[in-house]
């Protein structure tokens, strides 16, 4: 486990030591909280899943409400939000419940779970991977790297050179590639890990097929009570990547197509990554101007009554596979763990 994630898995466990969860929680806890959730499956044992952190099973997501059940959240629809944040402290804490990018995983594992417990959910679709064409480039990656027993990857006129045979050696490599691509441009992140799955012989569209609903699919899905489905562009891009035009066309045409397939409107969006290097004031501003009544976020936090003039710029806690434990998730929904940044960082979320 990397040094970061060590750092995040001994905070909660002295958060639960110190029983700060409980005696921090009415300052720490907002009026409500939208959480993230993207895989939801029964794991499956192996040496090298760096992307461990977006999957979580059927079994700890069932704790999850059952956790949100005990601590009084209110379980409610995106469309409510709104108005939960103008109820501000008069009202019970709510918990909005949203899925990133549109898996089939979501359909069958996530959804017996949220049906047993009655709890409204927001599956955010990207219309590329509904039509089975879209690049899950981190998965690509992923996958190549598991392949390959070394890599050789040109790169801004040199080549990079890793050893991939062992766990420890994929995972570093998968760090320093990773990184690396995610600080440049999109275009060369998206061209080297293409070239990466061509070299493992992986199919990028068959990768998708398998793992993404169709559109055929999110229809029927979009009829099953409590199911809100959300916009989450065309292609998955880095949206502050790229200039206004491009930015504007895969927020607008991404909801225009989904709207087409569903024939009912669609009214909230999700920014792909959705941290701060991905989507910031230019891109809350162009949700805002397409007339979506919510746009989320990655950047941690919970919500707070401010957050009713920040619609398009709200945040969410992601339930992160790598800590799936009852003290992880006792701090993540007392707030606690964000407190500082809920307090000093609320009206910075603009910037």
């Amino acid at each position: 486990m990397a040094l970061k994630h060590r750092l995040f898995s001994a905070g909660f466990r002295a958060i639960a030591a110190t029983r700060a969860d409980r005696w921090l929680r009415p300052v720490a806890q907002g009026v409500g909280v939208i959480l993230t959730f993207h895989h939801v499956r029964p794991w499956q044992e192996r040496d090298f899943a760096p992307n461990r952190l977006l999957e979580i099973t059927p079994e700890f997501l069932d704790r999850t409400l059952h956790m949100l059940h005990r601590r009084g959240f209110e379980l409610i629809a995106l469309d409510e939000v709104p108005a939960g944040l103008a109820a501000g402290q008069e009202a019970p804490p709510f918990a909005a419940l949203t899925f990133d990018d549109g898996y089939r995983d979501n359909v069958e594992h996530a959804l017996p779970v949220l049906r047993r417990h009655g709890a409204p959910w927001t599956l955010f679709v990207t219309t590329e991977f509904a039509q089975g064409r879209g690049s899950l480039w981190w998965l690509e990656l992923e996958e190549a790297i598991a392949r390959l027993d070394s890599i050789r990857l040109p790169l801004d006129g040199g080549l990079v050179a890793l050893p991939a045979g062992l766990p420890g050696e994929k995972q570093a490599a998968f760090d320093a590639i990773y990184g690396t691509l995610r600080a440049g441009p999109e275009d060369r992140l998206r061209a080297a890990t293409a070239l990466l799955a061509q070299q493992a012989g992986i199919d990028p569209g068959v990768l998708c097929r398998s793992l993404c609903l169709s559109f055929d699919e999110i229809e029927v899905l979009a009829r099953e009570p409590g199911v809100t489905i959300g916009a989450h562009t065309m292609t998955h891009p880095i949206l502050a990547k790229h200039d206004d035009a491009v930015a504007r066309r895969e927020i607008v045409e991404g909801r225009r197509m989904l709207e087409e397939r569903l024939a009912r409107p669609v009214r909230h969006l999700a920014f792909p990554l959705g941290d701060r290097g991905s989507a910031s004031s230019r891109e809350f501003k162009l949700a805002a101007e397409a007339g979506f009544a919510t746009a989320v976020t990655t950047r941690p936090g919970h919500l707070f009554p401010a957050h009713r003039d920040r619609l398009h710029a709200l945040p969410r806690v992601s339930v992160n596979g790598l800590f799936q434990s009852d003290a992880a998730l006792s701090a993540l929904l007392s707030g606690v763990p964000f407190l500082a940044w809920n307090r000093g960082r609320v009206a910075a979320l603009e910037a």
